[in-house]
């Protein structure tokens, strides 16, 4: 198949073009075929090839990455894979993945600098967030971290606006939060909103957020169908089961294709530093106002921040949520970066020290 056909595929509802074909010429020279992942589970995968639905093996294989061009990893729901259709056990075999255009990646359960990727070549992220209860700003503001670090486009979306008390005034609160991002409020239930949040979706979308949020239910109401299972919030802490278990790639009527993710309860930041840019680019504006370049906004003066918290224009409690992100996020490129590990070492070092020093004077050895 020439690259000018590459949109007549029947991979192109899920996201083929013309680039990915270019991409994909020597692995199809090798005999190789394209497909896209749709899940992974326990070593193998559900991908979608051109000649329809295939299931194959899926081990860590290459993926070419700008950082490190003879990387491997495992594949994932979202990647585009080149699969030998007769592998070694008989069954198909991914053998490469296509570079990854965009990649949302949490840090792992063991918490080493390794992250988890939880979905690839994804271009909307839609961060779900009930309003059967009051939203939590600071987890909204981490997954928008995670989000635009992805490279993708977040969209916050408030699901059960039917169970909502003051929607009006969440709304504003969680656009306050996610500065340029969309935020729109809709209720799967009854259908209200749901046509905005169409709206503000597009090609490959990941639904993210904690159990509980809504996200299947809305899932289901954007497939036009009751596909993804859904399960009932408890009364008494607003916490859902994860009726989800493993994250799926499905098309959408109306194009493109859409990614459920079961509940995220822990959500670690791995090098997120443009994400946390972009999360907070009201305070970044403000930091380029500071006296001082290399201002910490902590009591240096002609701090500008500072100053925008003591006013009122910038909310305590969004300066803290930016401060305990950005604490976060050192520490995870500490574990990865030799120099930074050393920078904190001797931080810790002298801080040791300094206590010590106390102790003497107060005449509190140590």
């Amino acid at each position: 198949m020439s690259s000018a056909s590459a949109g007549s595929s029947p991979l192109a509802a899920y996201g083929w073009d013309t680039t990915l074909e270019n991409e994909f010429t020597s692995h199809r020279a090798a005999g190789l075929i394209p497909a896209r992942v749709a899940a992974v589970d326990r070593g193998l995968c559900d991908a979608v090839a051109e000649t329809g639905p295939l299931r194959a093996s899926a081990v860590p294989v290459p993926v070419p990455s700008p950082d490190d061009p003879a990387s491997v990893a495992a594949p994932c729901t979202g990647d585009w894979a080149a699969v030998r259709p007769d592998g070694p056990d008989g069954r198909p075999a991914v053998a490469a993945l296509l570079p990854r255009r965009t990649a949302i990646v949490r840090s792992s359960a063991s918490r080493d600098s390794r992250g988890q990727v939880l979905a690839a070549n994804v271009d909307t992220v839609a961060i779900a967030v009930s309003l059967a209860a009051r939203p939590s700003l600071g987890r909204v503001e981490r997954l928008l971290a995670l989000a635009w670090e992805s490279g993708a486009l977040p969209v916050v979306v408030l699901t059960k606006s039917d169970q909502a008390s003051g929607a009006a005034e969440a709304l504003a609160e969680t656009a306050a939060a996610a500065p340029g991002v969309d935020v729109v409020a809709c209720s799967a239930a009854t259908g209200d909103g749901v046509d905005a949040v169409r709206a503000v979706l597009a090609g490959t979308v990941v639904l993210i957020g904690p159990s509980g949020a809504g996200k299947s239910t809305l899932g289901n109401a954007l497939l036009g169908a009751e596909v993804l299972a859904t399960g009932a919030v408890r009364e008494q802490d607003g916490k859902g089961r994860h009726t989800t278990v493993r994250r799926e790639l499905l098309p959408l009527p109306g194009g493109g294709v859409l990614i459920d993710t079961p509940g995220l309860r822990g959500i670690g930041l791995v090098e997120a530093s443009e994400g946390l840019e972009r999360t907070f680019a009201d305070i970044e504006e403000l930091a380029d106002r500071c006296r001082f370049g290399d201002c910490a906004h902590r009591t240096e003066p002609g701090c500008a921040v500072l100053a925008a918290v003591e006013d009122g224009t910038l909310p305590r409690r969004r300066f803290d949520s930016y401060r305990k992100l950005l604490r976060e996020n050192e520490w995870a490129a500490s574990r990865t970066d030799a120099r930074l590990r050393a920078e904190r070492r001797n931080r810790w070092k002298s801080v040791t020290l300094e206590q010590r020093r106390r102790y003497k004077e107060q005449g509190r050895d140590r």
